[in-house]
């Protein structure tokens, strides 16, 4: 692959994976339910916890960059092994989030066409399958042309978030909210709400930042990979912890700290759109719906284009069809691995149609799914930055404590999936994950001559499995 991509390159890809506009446009939405007017405090334990992750992505990038991104990451801190599971899981879940998107383009599409207007009665998945059909387009064209397309996009939804929630700090601060809502320690300091309900809220938290680590699978495309791969993934995460938390306290207080205004918020299917009208006035909010779904659209765009990099790189070292470990020819990009990942697409969002799915509910459904499989990959990645950076000098002992206390909020925040067992169905999600993982497992037992070629493919690739690792220059 070609190092044709920039910093700002390599961060437009994990803010499109990521999407800002339409995590703030649609995820607090079950938090409310769960977490009543506590959604700011749910997304700021977030924050501090994907942080906590991040720590081991950080580290490990400046020594090691690969299209497989975990998989590299685990298979050198912990063996051909693990990095096949890593590699094998976060293909799932890179996959199931551009599913995912496809439902949320789909959501914001409709409600964008009302808000203007438009009374086109289009089928949900007549706009799932062109937004998937365009973005697959796109990805098979130069990188860097993408990734510019990804960071204006994320660059125009910020912008329009900034000054709604402007607007509403100003009405708030000046007593001129439509209800009367007011500012609230409730939203840091809840009142009868359980820390129980506030951990199992933050999975949708997580689900905001899923993907915030996107830019490592463009490792073999970034110019100076040890410097510009880390940078990414820290401005990413600071630029959206930061906005995330300052956009939740923005509509909690909007919708109103009391039974009335939480039980708006959690009912709403576009709660930052209805937040927009009620405080700036209907132009705005649909602006910002429209923003919202060209978000969406980013990010279905972003989720092909990292998941057909894993599947590309496993395909590489004998993983699946030969064709998926084809060279790139044209701007970079591994045509038959995308095709594949498209074509998976295509078939869950039919089945969904068939089966009279609502697109909220296919982006929340396989959104989940997403989420429970990152926390699985997180992990990973955070033991194997544990195992290998404290056991070879590279970082202060003391740093020791960041990736184990990753690893125990992690363990938490899964746990929190699975009991008090949750509704249907999202009680089976759980499962569903359990069966890929194992899947990968499977493959790991029952084939070890994968497991050997997977070790001969990172002794051939640049920069891994150097016995003296040098720290490159600081991020």
């Amino acid at each position: 692959m070609r190092r044709n991509l920039t910093l700002w390159g390599a961060l437009g890809l994990s803010l499109a994976i990521t999407a800002p506009t339409l995590a703030m446009g649609l995820n607090g939405a079950l938090p409310a339910k769960l977490a009543g007017p506590a959604v700011p405090l749910v997304f700021l334990i977030g924050f501090v916890g994907v942080a906590a992750v991040m720590y081991g992505f950080v580290r490990l990038t400046r020594y090691f960059n690969h299209a497989g991104s975990v998989y590299a990451l685990a298979g050198v801190t912990m063996g051909p092994r693990a990095g096949f599971f890593g590699g094998f899981a976060l293909l799932g879940v890179y996959t199931a989030l551009a599913i995912s998107t496809l439902g949320s383009t789909a959501q914001f599409a409709k409600v964008f066409l009302a808000d203007a207007g438009v009374h086109l009665d289009i089928p949900w998945p007549v706009i799932a399958l062109a937004t998937l059909a365009f973005a697959t387009y796109l990805a098979t064209m130069d990188t860097r042309n993408a990734t510019r397309v990804l960071l204006a996009i994320e660059s125009i939804g910020i912008v329009l978030m900034l000054v709604i929630v402007v607007v509403v700090f100003a009405k708030l601060a000046g007593g001129d909210a439509p209800r009367g809502q007011t500012f609230s320690s409730d939203v840091l300091v809840p009142s009868g709400v359980s820390f129980g309900a506030i951990m199992a809220a933050t999975v949708y938290a997580f689900l905001s930042f899923a993907g915030i680590e996107g830019a490592a699978a463009l490792g073999e495309e970034t110019r100076d990979p040890r410097r510009n791969i880390p940078r990414s993934i820290i401005g990413a995460v600071l630029l959206t912890g930061v906005l995330y938390f300052v956009v939740m306290l923005a509509q909690t207080l909007g919708f109103g700290t009391d039974a009335a205004g939480v039980k708006a918020f959690g009912e709403s299917g576009a709660p930052l759109a209805d937040v927009a009208k009620s405080y700036v006035g209907s132009t705005v909010a649909t602006a910002f719906s429209g923003a919202a779904t060209v978000s969406s659209f980013a990010a279905t765009l972003g989720c092909v284009t990292a998941a057909s990099r894993i599947l590309f790189a496993l395909g590489r070292d004998g993983f699946g069809f030969a064709a998926w470990a084809r060279e790139p020819r044209r701007g970079g990009t591994p045509i038959p691995a995308l095709l594949t990942v498209a074509a998976v697409s295509v078939v869950a969002t039919l089945a969904h149609a068939i089966a009279g799915t609502s697109p909220f509910d296919m982006y929340f459904y396989w959104a989940t799914l997403g989420v429970i499989g990152l926390l699985v990959v997180y992990a990973v990645t955070s033991l194997g930055a544990l195992r290998y950076l404290f056991t070879r000098g590279l970082a202060p002992r003391w740093e020791a404590v960041i990736p184990v206390v990753a690893v125990a909020y992690l363990a938490y925040v899964f746990y929190k999936q699975v009991w008090p067992v949750p509704d249907p169905p999202y009680n089976l999600f759980p499962y569903i994950v359990a069966a890929w993982l194992l899947a990968g497992v499977t493959m790991i037992v029952f084939r070890p001559e994968l497991t050997r070629r997977i070790g001969e493919g990172f002794e051939r690739a640049e920069g891994l499995l150097d016995n003296e690792p040098t720290a490159p220059s600081n991020t």
